[in-house]
């Protein structure tokens, strides 16, 4: 969810270890420059292409509906497995694990939803997920406009975190501006997190904003510049309250990478991003933030959050492990998720020795 923030107005009332994948670009990705091919020629391939958007923005819509009638009824959000690939997993000796339960945590914009690829090939390994809608993502039902803070904004985290039972652990994951949201988690609940894992994520030292961070790449994503819309539902003499996407821009800024299907999914879910968490600095603490076990994932062909951003932030505060996904885009969950699987399932076998 890089940020650049030129104004193109809507108005609304220590060195870490790396490890590398050796995999391909997945082909027919869409290159691009960094956050948020065209079909050419045939009517016959124009048609098939109409086709997979239809059925894909149905499957979306039934995604989203099946999420509301499970809240509705008071269920935890799931999501159908049968709608998603399938990869064999191999035996994972659970009972070694610190900790088995993943927390999937998404980036600006994002949802859920998009984590579907993923949950499905952890559940198959036996692990425990729980994919979180922040408030006014997803299907949450608050306007994004509305959100003046970033505890506002991470309130259905941490009330997940605050509910855990004594002694529960769990791996916090977070996505782009995700990363944010779980290092304001970590320093609150420290003693529930096992570990950390940030991918293509913003991760902020001490008395950092977001904005602070992505600032220092801004004049260089020309791309970014050109998708961002700044809304104003307070009307253009105040602050912006959201940021959203040019939908033609979509694939190029987040989904270079992704398949056709899940960028029709994406520009049917994709939410505003609330303005106020964005400008929020952070207070992380040595005793806290620093006591829970860190872990980043490249992803280098994004054009969100460039690598060599990526890059600035790890050199600025080191991870343990700083993991390489090749051919990915910014959402890996998409473009790569088998490698993504692999990389967490290593990393939640890694031990404390």
């Amino acid at each position: 969810m890089g940020l650049c923030f030129s104004r193109k107005a809507v108005i609304k009332n220590r060195p870490s270890k790396r490890i590398s994948n050796h995999s391909a670009a997945v082909p027919g990705g869409v290159g691009g420059s960094s956050k948020w091919a065209r079909i050419r020629s045939s009517s016959s391939r124009r048609e098939k292409f109409d086709e997979s958007v239809i059925h894909e923005r149905a499957l979306a819509a039934a995604i989203l509906f099946q999420q509301q009638m499970q809240q509705q009824n008071g269920g935890a959000v799931q999501f159908d497995r049968s709608a998603s690939l399938r990869y064999p997993t191999g035996d994972v000796k659970l009972e070694d694990l610190e900790t088995s339960h993943f927390v999937l945590v998404h980036g600006g914009g994002f949802g859920a939803w998009c984590w579907y690829k993923t949950i499905a090939l952890l559940e198959e390994g036996g692990y425990k997920v729980t994919a979180i809608d922040l408030t006014g993502s997803g299907v949450h039902s608050f306007d994004t406009n509305n959100i003046t803070s970033l505890p506002q904004y991470v309130k259905p985290l941490t009330n997940f975190l605050e509910g855990l039972g004594d002694g529960e652990k769990v791996i916090l994951v977070g996505h782009d501006f995700g990363g944010t949201c779980i290092s304001y988690a970590m320093e609150l609940f420290p003693h529930k997190v096992s570990k950390a894992v940030f991918i293509a994520a913003t991760m902020l030292t001490s008395e950092q904003s977001t904005l602070d961070m992505l600032s220092q790449k801004a004049d260089s994503n020309n791309l970014m510049q050109q998708a961002q819309i700044f809304l104003y539902a307070n009307g253009n003499t105040h602050p912006p309250t959201a940021i959203d996407f040019d939908k033609s821009l979509l694939r190029d800024l987040l989904f270079n990478q992704s398949p056709a299907k899940d960028v029709a999914l994406a520009s049917v879910s994709m939410r505003p991003i609330p303005f106020a968490p964005v400008l929020e600095k952070l207070s992380l603490s040595d005793k806290k933030y620093g006591s829970v076990r860190r872990f980043y994932i490249e992803t280098q062909e994004d054009n969100a959050i460039p690598i060599t951003l990526q890059e600035s932030m790890i050199n600025k505060s080191p991870p343990e492990k700083v993991f390489q996904l090749k051919g990915s885009d910014h959402s890996p969950f998409f473009s790569k998720p088998q490698t993504l699987h692999k990389f967490l399932v290593e990393i939640s076998r890694i031990s404390s020795t």
